[in-house]
């Protein structure tokens, strides 16, 4: 059975997955994957030196702010990237779970909803925390304005959108514990 996990920036799906790892369970990490193609897919990088100049690249690896930049100010180019990067990291997953001998196999990725992808999963995970926690969590995390991460958050669909299209919910509360949760999701999805 394939399982999306996926929920907005700062929700905690990197944790979760790492808890599912813990227990054993493949987990397939499409924003690392998407990282290590724009620097390794001969395809990707042509394609986004095209869309965006020699520049785009510093001594063979991405120039992250500049591409984050572009990517969060212009809809249409992000959708252009997107449409670039996300049918390989696809073909990545396919690859990964065709080899996996668990019953449960999950992907992990931040906007399963807002490409449609999620409909390629037998189950949907959506991981969620408040707001404030989240701006909290992306500041530490990317050192970065919580203009900056308003910015990016604006660019994914809300929890309550995502909400009636997932199958279970992880709170990421800070108050509900996690593990409890996980169990009991997987205790269900055994169970199908």
């Amino acid at each position: 059975m394939n399982i999306g996990i996926t929920g907005g920036i700062g929700s905690g799906k990197t944790v979760v997955s790492k808890v599912l790892e813990t227990m054993g369970y493949a987990v397939f990490n499409s924003d690392q994957e998407a990282k290590i193609i724009v620097n390794t897919d001969p395809v990707i990088v042509h394609g986004l030196k095209t869309l965006f100049g020699e520049e785009v690249y510093i001594d063979g690896l991405i120039n992250k702010p500049m591409l984050a930049d572009i990517i969060f100010s212009n809809d249409e180019v992000r959708v252009k990237v997107n449409d670039l990067i996300h049918p390989r990291v696809r073909e990545a997953y396919d690859d990964f779970s065709s080899i996996q001998s668990s019953g449960l196999v999950f992907n992990e990725a931040a906007i399963l909803f807002e490409t449609d992808a999620y409909k390629r999963f037998d189950k949907l995970i959506l991981v969620t925390s408040p707001r404030e926690i989240r701006i909290q969590r992306i500041r530490q995390r990317d050192n970065c304005s919580k203009e900056e991460v308003e910015a990016r958050m604006s660019k994914q669909w809300s929890d309550e959108q995502k909400i009636p299209l997932a199958d279970f919910i992880i709170e990421n509360n800070e108050n509900s514990p996690l593990l409890v949760q996980i169990e009991a999701v997987v205790n269900q999805l055994i169970s199908v």
